[in-house]
């Protein structure tokens, strides 16, 4: 893109790792989880493992979102004890679940003052995917809602997530971004929706939001940090 800054554009934001930290929470729990199941065979990484593949299979099935989450502790937990929780294994899960209640949105650097930057030459959407009222809450904490022209709460972004905001807002796709962390939610689904896209990593990024993104891929802007972007738009 060089040095020229774009303007006019549709510049579509994702939420949790993109415009504020989240899945470092999750993370610090299974870190807990991890430590308290200690299993005589199985060490860390295949525990992660098998976490990771029930935590896939309750995606598809029940979306996202620390409830969801929870649920799939209590079934690894299950699997490694190869029987149900008990009562004081239950209770145990639902103290590690307080590290949601109490977390606070904290924004990433330079969000705020990023986006009042852009909304005066960009026309500002947030996509987020989860459990819609948890999601709701995040958004709310933020304080960053009135800085979009719509907010969209989905359970899932795939391609046609992308081609469905196409068709409501009306515009072309080759003069939109999706701005995100995630290459499988993000930056993928976007690109192959016929829109631009800007990949900003994160390191805390879920392992299940890992994708490959094809380097050579001259519509997929790769930045740092979330104020870059003000060099290019």
């Amino acid at each position: 893109m060089g040095d020229a800054r774009l303007t006019g554009q549709v510049l579509i934001f994702d939420a949790d790792d993109t415009l504020w930290e989240n899945n470092v929470v999750f993370e610090r729990v299974i870190e807990d989880f991890l430590d308290w199941v200690d299993h005589p065979v199985l060490d860390r990484d295949r525990i992660r493992a098998l976490l990771n593949e029930i935590e896939a299979a309750n995606a598809v099935a029940h979306g996202y979102g620390s409830k969801v989450f929870l649920r799939s502790l209590g079934e690894c937990l299950e699997r490694l004890r190869e029987r149900p929780a008990t009562r004081e294994e239950a209770r145990r899960i639902d103290e590690l679940a307080l590290a949601f209640a109490e977390h606070r949105v904290e924004l990433m650097p330079g969000v705020a003052h990023t986006l009042d930057e852009l909304g005066g030459r960009h026309e500002l959407l947030l996509l987020t995917k989860g459990d819609a009222e948890e999601q709701s809450r995040k958004v709310e904490a933020s304080g960053l809602a009135g800085r979009f022209r719509g907010v969209h709460i989905v359970p899932e972004k795939a391609v046609d997530t992308y081609r469905g905001l196409i068709a409501h807002y009306g515009f072309a796709p080759e003069a939109a971004w999706m701005i995100g962390n995630s290459p499988k939610s993000d930056i993928i689904p976007a690109r192959e929706a016929g829109m631009s896209a800007v990949f900003i990593p994160n390191d805390n990024t879920w392992v299940l939001e890992q994708s490959e993104i094809d380097p050579a891929d001259e519509r997929v802007l790769r930045l740092t940090a979330f104020p870059e972007l003000l060099r290019h738009f």
